[in-house]
């Protein structure tokens, strides 16, 4: 094995986030501005062989870990077949796929053929108005659909990602853990983040995870400690006494969410992000023939890598010590 792909600061990357698309069917609110994306041209994407060769290289320096994002991974054609192209590659253990869920009832078993492991949904309110608010036009009923068809498929651990904002979800968070009394679901409450704007309209939505606790106890209910469901995510792990499913909680802006990062990502049009946050890009495509160039690169990406991101900082509008991207969230892959 080669040596192992490691920071300045000590920390082992072992997990990258691939985006394989900027496009999606929904347009979330905190993903995509109102007027929508200018996407990227298809002939700017990284194809399937490419993405496959980037990890052929990253393997035997320890990433074992993949995840598929987006956009929406799933409007992308044919998935399965890059999910079963990197099931192939020997070090390769664990693919996982962060999805609205849409175009699960379709996809799920095929995913699972080719070898998917496990599924993120994202779905941030379970009443059919208020979801089509968030993602201007989604329908939820779909979603619940499509969890129920990774189900079938055997996709395991289930996680369903929501994004708590104040003032539009944080009723739901109730309805959200209750989720994980009579099946095996894995709810995670993450904090809203300011990728790609900074501005007063998030702060004023932001809402801190405490709160989700505090909804617990008022509901009576005794919760735990738990490990959590298998997965990479920097998520603190609970669990309501005798519920078969956990909760979890991902603080990015207000916890020290970057001491143990482990990850590392690449964007759909082949830029390595060595942090989500922070401008810094490096284009691997444009060498993806040539596999000493690409490990030269995701070396050179690791070692400007800073030791955190700062958003706690842009909470508060103080000065930074890098420059934030301006990307949005489905041109980078959550």
């Amino acid at each position: 094995m080669m040596k192992p792909l490691t920071d300045s600061f000590g920390r082992v990357h072992d997990y990258i986030r691939i985006s394989v698309t900027d496009r999606c069917n929904l347009r979330c609110v905190y993903c995509m501005p109102a007027e929508g994306m200018e996407f990227q041209p298809h002939d700017e994407i990284m194809t399937y062989e490419e993405i496959a060769a980037v990890l052929r290289v990253l393997a035997p320096m320890g990433v074992s870990k993949v995840r598929l994002t987006g956009g929406e991974p799933l409007v992308r054609k044919d998935l399965e077949k890059l999910v079963a192209m990197l099931s192939a590659i020997d070090g390769i253990t664990d693919i996982s796929l962060t999805t609205n869920g849409m175009f699960l009832p379709a996809k799920a078993a095929l995913l699972k053929e080719a070898g998917l492991t496990r599924i993120n949904i994202s779905l941030d309110s379970l009443q059919q108005e208020r979801y089509a608010s968030i993602t201007r036009g989604g329908d939820v009923h779909r979603v619940l659909e499509g969890i129920q068809a990774a189900y079938q498929a055997g996709l395991d651990p289930i996680k369903l990602n929501v994004v708590l904002m104040k003032d539009f979800n944080q009723d739901e968070i109730r309805d959200f853990v209750a989720m994980t009394l009579e099946r095996p679901i894995h709810v995670r409450f993450i904090e809203y983040m300011p990728i790609g704007q900074s501005s007063d309209e998030w702060r004023r939505s932001y809402l801190p995870l405490s709160h989700v606790t505090d909804v617990c106890r008022e509901a009576g209910w005794n919760v735990l400690e738990h490990e959590g469901p298998s997965g990479n995510g920097p998520s603190r792990n609970m669990k309501v006494e005798g519920a078969q499913g956990t909760f979890g909680l991902i603080h990015p802006v207000s916890d020290h969410f970057c001491d143990s990062c482990n990850r590392l990502r690449l964007t759909a049009d082949g830029n390595i992000k060595a942090c989500l946050y922070w401008s810094d890009e490096l284009n691997v495509r444009r060498v993806a023939h040539d596999p000493a160039a690409i490990e030269d690169l995701f070396r050179k990406a690791l070692g400007a890598k800073p030791k955190n991101h700062e958003m706690a900082l842009a909470l508060e509008k103080k000065d930074q010590s890098h420059t934030p991207t301006q990307r949005r969230m489905s041109q980078i892959g959550g």
